[in-house]
C-alpha cells in the first residue's frame, strides 16, 4: 500500500524475493508498475483495500505510509482474514501522538528529549499528530521559536515543547513481531531542504548507510536498550506491536536519546537498507524472525530530486523526465517518488519525485555514484542537495 519512494523500493527487494509468486501494489506508481500489478485504490480508504485484499486473493498487506495505520487499516485487514505488515490503530500511537509515545517511554524507562513546561530557546517545537515529516522546529532564538510557534498552531492540533538534543542523528528501524524483534542497520537521512542542513525540514531529501559513527554491529545494542523496552511496554499495555518501529535517534554527549518513534519504514532511510539487503525480506515482513536479515558491506547514498517550491507546495505537476534510463544503466537505482505517467511520458507530480541511489564499497565510492547518476536525470525547476553523505 502506497505510492512512494519507500513503496517503490519495498516492491523492488519482494520482487527479488524467491518466496513471491505476485506482487500487487495501491495505488503505486509508474515505477512499481514495471515490477507488479498496481490498482486504483488508495492507502487510506480502508473498505476498498480490504475488497482488494480478498479478490485477488492475497496472503500478505504491507502498508507503507504511516496515516492509513494510525487511522486503523491493519485492524480492518485483519478482521477480515488477511495478513498483514503494520501495526493496530493502539499500537500506531507511538507515531500517532508524541504525547502517547513520551508515556510510554517513560513507563519503559527510555531516555528521550525532556518536555519543557515554558518554550524558551535553544528548544524544539512539535507537533503532536502527523505532520508528514513536516511538524518539527528546531528553534535557536526567539524569532525561530515565534515563527514556531505560529507554524504550529496553525496545524490546528496539540504541541509541545522540548530541550534541543546535540549530535548525530540516526534511524533504526526494528521489524518487531510483538515483543521480538530484529534490528536492520543504522542508517541517517537528511530532513532539511538545503545544503548544510538549512531551511524548512522536509519529509526527507537524502540518506546513506552504513554509518562511520555508528556501525552495523551497533544496531543489536541499540535495539535492547531503545526498542525491546517500548516493544515490552506496548504488550504490557495489550496493544503489541507488529510492523516496523522506526527508531528516530541521536547521539548525544550523554549516549543515545530517542528524538521520535514512528510505526513504518522510513522514507527515504529505508532506500539504501534495501539497497543493502542479501537475503529474504518476505519472512521477515510475514513475522518469521528465526532468521536474522543479511546485508552486503558495501553503501549505499541516496539523492531525492524533488519539485522546485518543495517543501511548501507538494503539487508540482507535469514537467517532463529526462534521463531516468541512462542513470539506471550507469548502475544506479532510481526509485519513483512523485511520478505520473501523461500521454505514455514520465512527468513529475508530487514534491519529492525521483530517489536516486548509488552503491559502493565506500559511502564515497557511493556517494559518488549517486551525483553521476543525477547529472543524467533533468526536469524543469529540479532541485536536490549537494551534502548527502559529505561529511561520512
Amino acid at each position: 500500500m502506497g505510492s512512494g519512494g519507500r513503496e517503490h523500493a519495498l516492491v523492488w527487494a519482494l520482487d527479488r524475493d524467491g518466496n513471491v509468486d505476485e506482487l500487487h501494489a495501491a495505488p503505486g506508481n509508474p515505477g512499481i508498475s514495471s515490477i507488479a500489478f498496481c490498482h486504483p485504490v488508495r492507502a487510506d480508504d480502508s473498505g476498498a483495500v480490504v475488497s482488494l485484499a480478498r479478490e485477488l486473493p492475497i496472503d500478505l498487506v504491507v502498508v507503507g505510509p504511516e496515516a492509513p495505520l494510525v487511522a486503523g487499516l491493519a485492524d480492518e485487514l485483519r478482521r477480515h482474514g488477511v495478513g498483514v505488515f503494520g501495526p493496530s490503530a493502539e499500537a500506531a500511537r507511538i507515531e500517532g501522538s508524541k504525547s502517547f509515545a513520551k508515556e510510554v517511554m517513560e513507563a519503559a524507562g527510555v531516555a528521550t528529549a525532556q518536555t519543557l513546561p515554558v518554550a524558551r530557546p535553544p528548544c524544539v517545537v512539535k507537533a503532536d499528530g502527523l505532520a508528514a515529516g513536516k511538524g518539527v522546529w528546531v528553534c535557536r532564538g526567539e524569532e525561530e521559536l515565534e515563527d514556531a510557534l505560529r507554524a504550529a498552531q496553525a496545524l490546528g492540533q496539540p504541541f509541545h515543547v522540548e530541550e534541543l538534543l546535540e549530535g548525530p542523528e540516526l534511524s533504526l528501524f526494528a521489524i518487531a513481531a510483538g515483543e521480538g524483534a530484529v534490528p536492520l542497520p543504522p542508517a541517517r537521512d537528511y530532513k532539511r531542504i538545503g545544503d548544510g542542513d538549512t531551511g524548512p525540514n522536509t519529509g526527507g531529501v537524502g540518506s546513506y548507510s552504513p554509518l562511520p559513527d555508528t556501525p552495523d554491529e551497533d544496531a543489536e545494542e541499540i535495539l535492547e536498550t531503545v526498542h525491546r523496552p517500548v516493544l515490552r511496554e506496548l504488550a504490557r499495555r495489550g496493544t503489541p506491536f507488529h510492523g516496523a518501529l522506526y527508531g528516530g535517534l541521536m547521539r548525544t554527549a550523554d549516549g543515545i536519546r530517542v528524538i521520535e518513534f514512528n510505526c513504518r519504514f522510513g522514507d527515504p532511510d529505508t532506500q539504501p537498507l534495501l539497497a543493502r539487503l542479501e537475503s529474504d525480506l518476505l519472512p521477515l515482513l510475514a513475522g518469521d524472525l528465526s532468521e536474522p536479515p543479511r546485508f552486503s558491506p558495501r553503501a549505499a547514498v541516496v539523492v531525492v530530486l524533488t519539485a522546485p517550491d518543495y517543501p511548501a507546495r507538494s503539487d508540482y505537476r507535469g514537467a517532463a523526465i529526462e534521463g531516468v534510463e541512462d542513470a539506471e544503466a550507469a548502475g544506479a537505482l532510481v526509485f519513483h517518488a512523485g511520478t505520473a505517467l501523461h500521454d505514455g511520458r514520465l512527468v513529475a507530480s508530487g514534491g519529492r519525485i525521483l530517489d536516486v541511489v548509488g552503491l559502493g564499497d565506500t559511502v564515497a565510492e557511493a556517494r559518488t555514484a549517486a551525483y553521476d547518476a543525477v547529472a543524467r536525470i533533468h526536469f524543469d525547476g529540479m532541485q536536490y542537495r549537494r551534502d548527502i553523505a559529505a561529511n561520512a
